[in-house]
């Protein structure tokens, strides 16, 4: 009976010992998660960039639909003449994220007063004039404003952008995203 109880115990630790087969391997990485591109429904939709607050320099792109003026309430975000293309979406991106998109971590860094902006498309690419200052602008914050604009303009977010403020110039760069 002494035997039957000592092969007992051994033997959940030859068991244990065996790992039933599986041998330990090292650590494999896997990269970056997975990152889709979304196409936005037509004009009214377009990508905006904000920050994830989970790391201070990753991008995260998100879907936004604008209604055009004539719809909705009446009242519109823009007035009477709401931005078009690139500007509409950097209107967006400089009045931050919403409710929702705080909710789900994101964030700006980009300043959040008002900001008057032109924005110029050529062949050349996108540029932006703000009558804010923009050469001490973070990097997540520049790549918020390079990745948005390059978007408006172009799907691949291949567009060279350059971004005027009151103190100087940034870029020309594109979207590191």
């Amino acid at each position: 009976m002494r035997s039957g109880r000592a092969l007992g115990a051994v033997l959940p630790l030859v068991l244990l010992a065996a790992g039933c087969g599986i041998r330990a391997t090292e650590v494999v990485e896997a990269g970056e998660p997975a990152i889709v591109q979304v196409a936005p429904a037509g004009e009214l939709g377009m990508v905006l960039y904000f920050v994830s607050s989970s790391s201070a320099a990753r991008l995260m792109p998100v879907v936004r639909y604008a209604e055009p003026s004539g719809r909705g309430s009446g009242t519109g975000s823009y007035g009477d003449m709401p931005p078009v293309g690139a500007s509409k979406a950097l209107a967006l991106l400089f009045a931050g994220p919403s409710r929702a998109e705080r909710d789900a971590g994101l964030r700006s860094e980009l300043p959040s007063n008002r900001v008057k902006m032109s924005v110029e498309l050529s062949e050349q690419g996108v540029r932006v004039t703000l009558n804010t200052p923009v050469t001490r602008l973070s990097e997540p914050a520049r790549q918020q404003l390079f990745c948005t604009a390059a978007q408006a303009r172009t799907a691949d977010r291949g567009a060279t952008v350059t971004v005027t403020g009151t103190d100087g110039v940034i870029g020309p760069a594109n979207c590191s995203v």
